[in-house]
C-alpha cells in the first residue's frame, strides 16, 4: 500500500509519503529536508525486506529555498514531533515499532525528539550530523539505542560524536562506511536488533 500524507503548517504543508506492506515488520520514519538518490535506494532495501517507510518532507516548498533552514534545530524537532503525532493517529501506521532514519543537518533533531517520546521511538540511526547539538539534556535524556553511520573522511561528524558520546545516556555504536559501501545492511541489522517483534 503506497499512500500520500501531509501535515499542515503555518507556512504551507509538509509532504510526506508511506509505503506500508501487508505484514510489516516496523515503522522507519525517514524525516527529508534534501533528496538523496542514496537513501532513497537505502529507503526501497528496506521496504523490500519487510518495514514499512515513511518519507516526511520537514520544510516546505517555500523554506528549502533559504540556505539556513536545515540548521533550524528547534524548528525542525517540532516538525518531527508533529509528524511521531500523526504517526500516532494514523491507523496505518500506529501499531508499529517505529525507528527513526536522520541524515545529516536532521540528526540532532531526531535526537531531541527521540529523547523527549522514548516510549514511541524504540531506535535511531543517524547517517552524518552534528549530534552534539541536539544539546546536553537530549543527549542524556536519550534512551533508544542510537547507531551512527559515517562516511569515510567525515571528521567534524565524528569528532561531534565524539564530544557528544559522554553525555548519551543511550547505548550507542558507530560505523564508518567505506566510499561507495551499502548503508542498508548496517541499518538492517540495528533494526533486528534493536526494534521489538511485531506480530
Amino acid at each position: 500500500m503506497n499512500r500520500q500524507l501531509s501535515l499542515p503548517t503555518p507556512h504551507g504543508p509538509l509532504r510526506g509519503a508511506l509505503d506500508r506492506p501487508e505484514r510489516p515488520r516496523a515503522l522507519l520514519l525517514i524525516p527529508r529536508v534534501h533528496h538523496s538518490m542514496q537513501h532513497n535506494l537505502i529507503a526501497a532495501s528496506l521496504a523490500a525486506a519487510g518495514y514499512a517507510i515513511l518519507s516526511m518532507e520537514l520544510l516546505t516548498a517555500q523554506e528549502i529555498h533559504f540556505a539556513d533552514a536545515a540548521q533550524n534545530v528547534a524548528k525542525l524537532a517540532q516538525r518531527l514531533l508533529d509528524t511521531l503525532d500523526l504517526i500516532q493517529l494514523d491507523g496505518d501506521t500506529q501499531d508499529l515499532p517505529l525507528a527513526i532514519f536522520a541524515v545529516g543537518d536532521l540528526a540532532p533533531a531526531a535526537v531531541r525528539v527521540a529523547a523527549r517520546r522514548d516510549l514511541q521511538v524504540h531506535t535511531l540511526i543517524c547517517h552524518g550530523g552534528l549530534i552534539d547539538r541536539a544539546g546536553r539534556e537530549a543527549l542524556k535524556l536519550l534512551k533508544a539505542p542510537l547507531l551512527m553511520l559515517f562516511d569515510a573522511g567525515g571528521g567534524s561528524e565524528r569528532s561531534a560524536f565524539q564530544r557528544a558520546r559522554p553525555l548519551l545516556g543511550a547505548p550507542c555504536a558507530e560505523r564508518i562506511l567505506t566510499p561507495g559501501e551499502d548503508a542498508a545492511p548496517h541499518i538492517g541489522a540495528w533494526l533486528h536488533l534493536n526494534l521489538p517483534a511485531f506480530p
